[in-house]
């Protein structure tokens, strides 16, 4: 990858993290969100939920979900989506190569870590309302 295909990316990669804020998708449905309740409107607008919000409330305040369960209890089945903290990172290499001398060579890659990352919110609905919410301990 050549520095200006790097530099690229990487301002492709912030902008596109930049577009996942509450306010761009409060934005983009600005009149379902002006319906919702002042109590709503001010936990979504600081990327909060709460108890009793739809699904659609939790997209406008958290984003889509990094994957989502269903869950089986003797109550019934509650569908539990989970959010993860994927946080972009930096790898540096460098390497040596010859092609009839020795030359050194260099790169920068740009990648999200987190394969092993854990839920860091768990959000359970019942009849299309949360009726639990799950934080990791800090």
């Amino acid at each position: 990858m050549t520095p200006v295909q790097a530099t690229t990316a990487l301002l492709l990669a912030l902008g596109l993290a930049a577009c996942a804020t509450p306010a761009s998708r409060i934005s983009s449905q600005q009149s379902v969100f002006d319906s919702y309740p002042t109590e709503v409107q001010q936990k979504i607008r600081a990327g909060q939920i709460g108890i009793g919000f739809t699904p659609e409330q939790v997209r406008m305040a958290l984003g889509e979900p990094s994957d989502s369960y269903s869950r089986q209890t003797e109550k019934g089945e509650s569908e539990v989506w989970a959010y993860r903290d994927f946080k972009p990172g930096l790898s540096f290499g460098l390497g040596t190569f010859s092609g009839g001398s020795t030359s050194v060579g260099g790169g920068i890659g740009i990648g999200t870590g987190g394969g092993n990352a854990e839920d860091k919110l768990r959000v359970s609905f019942e009849a299309g309302l949360v009726t639990a919410i799950e934080q990791a301990a800090k």
